[in-house]
Formats: C-alpha cells, structure tokens, sequence
C-alpha cells in the first residue's frame, strides 16, 4: 500500500487559522495528531495508515482524515455511536474539508438542540391551544 503523506504545514496552518476564526484566537483548540487505519476505497478489504488531526470544542469532537495527495475525508462526534459526516465522501481542498465540516456541525447541533426542546416541551403555551 502507498503510504499516505502526513499533513503539510500549509495544511495545518489553513486549519488552525480557520479554527480562530470561528471560535476567536482565545479559545486555545489543542491539535491532536494520530494515524488512523481508513479504506481508502469502499471495496478495499484492507485499510491503510493515514493521518488524522483530532481537536475537541465545546463537547464535540471533529477529526480530519488525510487519504492522499490533497484528499481528506472529515466527521464530527459527541459520542462514539453519534458519529457524523458532511455527506461528501472526499474532498480535494483542505478549507474545503474544514469550512463544511464547520457548517454541517452547526446544523447538526441546532437540530439536537431543537430535538431536546421538543422532548421536553409539554405541550403547547398556556392560552394557545385550538381547541
């Protein structure tokens, strides 16, 4: 298998900076670097080694997956079983990768935020049901 190369510090710049501007420069994001083992393709019996970055904010957890040259695949989790993509299966840009998965996340919390209003909503309002 070809070995998949590690994040350039371009890339790793585009990231920290991207991160900054979301969630402002005094909120420290430690990046965590790993190898994660990923099938390259959906057929793939084997995986491969690539490289991942992995940070936490706020709860939630966010890796970026390195599958080749300017490839990267991404996810979002709260948990272990609550894991979560963009919908795209690959990108071929960096900011790209980050900007979506930035996006897709905020969405995400809002709808679990909404569902957790919902479960503990008893109804509607006082005075505003039809009857």
């Amino acid at each position: 298998m070809p070995r998949v190369p590690d994040f350039s510090d371009a890339e790793i710049w585009a990231l920290e900076q991207t991160l900054h501007e979301r969630w402002g420069a005094q909120n420290k994001i430690e990046l965590q670097f790993a190898d994660a083992d990923v099938r390259l393709s959906p057929g793939d019996r084997e995986t491969t080694e690539c490289p991942a970055i992995i940070w936490q904010y706020q709860g939630c957890n966010y890796a970026i997956f390195k599958t080749g040259f300017q490839k990267y695949r991404c996810q979002f989790f709260y948990r272990g079983y609550q894991q979560y993509g963009t919908g795209v299966y690959e990108y071929d840009d960096m900011g790209d990768c980050i900007v979506a998965l930035l996006q897709v996340q905020v969405q995400a919390d809002h709808n679990r935020t909404t569902s957790m209003d919902q479960e503990k909503n008893d109804g509607p309002p006082p005075g505003t049901a039809v009857e």
